[in-house]
């Protein structure tokens, strides 16, 4: 028997608002981490070296711990938990857990003895200059085991999430930031605005957040009476089964992830282009985190009880919710970001060695990356419906497809457009991907687009563009009257109240074109 009866539409939302308010702030205290990283690195070489040295470990990081684990764990440990109560539950997952260790154990030795490669491989260009590689292959050896700590963190809060607890897990990406914030403070109070000296701090306050966010969800997990028995590692069949479908699961939920990574790699042949696709890319992943993100780790073990009940209505009317809600914040949110791109980048990073160029520059990527944004939130949104049946093969096809594409336009357009090709190749994928997934979701009779649905994503839509050129109006205006002050309250105050005005106006528009209806307002009231 169950030990928590199947979500609600409203539930849903509630645990999707629960994970989308712990990951925003994450993404807050993300932004300040990033401002001081701006600040002593700016966009030149020690900034491109901690990019490189921390995009690998990251990688796993976002792919372990922004659901691509719960993609294979989450349904079949639900269904242990159904079916054959908690001890059989927390067995498997003992099981998993050690072949997991043994696994990272291994994985981590090679990865220290062939670091020279790894580093080759995301940054080509970095061998033309000898001290440049040899730094990076320093650092990213200091920073590689976090990954270790992280898949482990994935399985807690894999148990965690099927249980319907969700808070400690997400919560868990802000301890990392707050070392890195502490690890900052400590370069400035011994070294002043060093730049070597900021990057040691922060590549060893990688290897300490590990540890820390480990412990937490450990102990989250232990509370919550999920208390893994201890086993040595066997590959007994349930095992097998959960890593044949965790391998393409892990694959396919971070195509996203794949994409960045191909597109750094890439970006390396243009000097300070990887610093700048960096901190767009953490700025576009706000939306990306606290809509896409959160709906798809709230969704899956919702699908996969409803699934496991027999409800497939209700689990389409659950698909459908999830990407109502999506859209409705993810639309002004492009449109938005695409528009304040200039002001948002010069208020966050414009500071010390950040320069006015790095803005521009930095700003240009974001705009290419707003493009794709919807693409990539209704991609976490919809792979839910695959892996609460477990397929993980399916979007990992459609994903390759869109890698494929991603890597052509990359290579093709670099050379003309630079570090912005980059950016939007990685729209282009990420739309190529959205378009197999919904068809063959609609080819399966899983879930495809109704009429009503259609209608109030059109009104979205308009609404969100509406908003659009009202903010270039509003700018436009300021910018005549002199309204625009440089310093740094003048521009929170500029851009507080462009954000503000912008959402009155979606949402007043969205809700008189039908696009947002009062019921389904109602139902994110009540599951909040």
């Amino acid at each position: 028997m169950s030990d928590t009866a199947p979500p609600s539409g409203s539930r849903l939302l509630s645990a999707a608002a629960l994970v989308g308010s712990a990951t925003l702030l994450s993404r807050l205290t993300g932004f300040i981490r990033d401002i001081g990283i701006a600040a002593f690195l700016g966009a030149g070489p020690f900034a491109e070296i901690f990019v490189i040295a921390f995009r690998l470990p990251n990688l796993f990081r976002r792919l372990f711990a922004e659901g691509a684990f719960n993609a294979a764990f989450v349904p079949l440990f639900s269904a242990r938990m159904e079916q054959d109560g908690r001890e059989a539950a927390l067995g498997f997952a003992g099981r998993i857990g050690a072949v997991l260790v043994a696994a990272l154990i291994v994985f981590t030795v090679l990865a220290e003895i062939f670091m020279p490669q790894l580093v080759y491989l995301l940054a080509q260009s970095f061998a033309d200059t000898p001290e440049k590689f040899d730094l990076a292959i320093y650092y990213a050896r200091i920073s590689f085991p976090y990954l270790a700590c992280m898949s482990l963190v994935s399985l807690f809060s894999a148990m965690l999430n099927a249980k319907g607890r969700f808070l400690a897990a997400a919560m868990a990406p802000v301890l990392l930031n707050l070392v890195l914030l502490a690890a900052l403070g400590m370069a400035l109070w011994f070294a002043g605005y060093q730049a070597r000296a900021a990057l040691d701090w922060l590549i060893w306050g990688v290897a300490v957040a590990g540890p820390v966010q480990l412990i937490v969800v450990a102990v989250a997990a232990w509370r919550a009476g999920l208390r893994l028995p201890f086993t040595w590692p066997r590959l007994s069949p349930d095992v097998r089964q959960m890593f044949v479908l965790a391998v393409p699961g892990v694959l396919a939920a971070g195509i996203g992830q794949i994409n960045l990574l191909v597109g750094t790699s890439i970006a390396t042949g243009q000097q300070g282009a990887a610093a700048w696709l960096y901190y767009a890319d953490r700025l576009y992943q706000l939306p990306m985190g606290v809509v896409g993100v959160a709906l798809s780790v709230a969704l899956l073990p919702n699908l996969s009880r409803l699934l496991a009940a027999g409800d497939t209505t209700g689990a389409r009317a659950s698909q459908t919710l999830a990407v109502l809600a999506a859209m409705a914040l993810t639309l002004p949110a492009s449109v938005g970001l695409y528009v304040l791109a200039q002001p948002v980048i010069a208020l966050l990073f414009e500071r010390g060695a950040f320069s006015a160029a790095d803005t521009q520059a930095t700003a240009l990527a974001i705009k290419a990356f707003c493009f794709g944004l919807p693409a990539f939130v209704l991609i976490k949104a919809l792979q839910p419906s695959f892996f609460a049946r477990r397929d993980t093969r399916a979007p990992l096809i459609d994903g390759a497809i869109g890698v494929a594409v991603n890597i052509g336009f990359s290579l093709s357009l670099f050379p003309v457009y630079g570090h912005v090709a980059i950016a939007l190749a990685t729209s282009l994928a990420g739309w190529v991907t959205l378009g197999l997934m919904l068809a063959r979701l609609a080819r399966r009779g899983i879930w495809q687009v109704n009429w009503r649905l259609a209608r109030q994503l059109a009104a979205q839509l308009v609404a969100a563009l509406v908003m659009g050129l009202a903010l270039n109006g509003l700018m436009a205006l300021a910018g005549r009257h002199g309204l625009v002050i440089n310093n740094v309250t003048g521009q929170i105050f500029y851009v507080a109240a462009l954000v503000l005005a912008g959402a009155a106006i979606f949402f007043a528009l969205a809700r008189l074109l039908g696009g947002v209806q009062l019921s389904d307002v109602e139902s994110l009231r009540k599951g909040a």
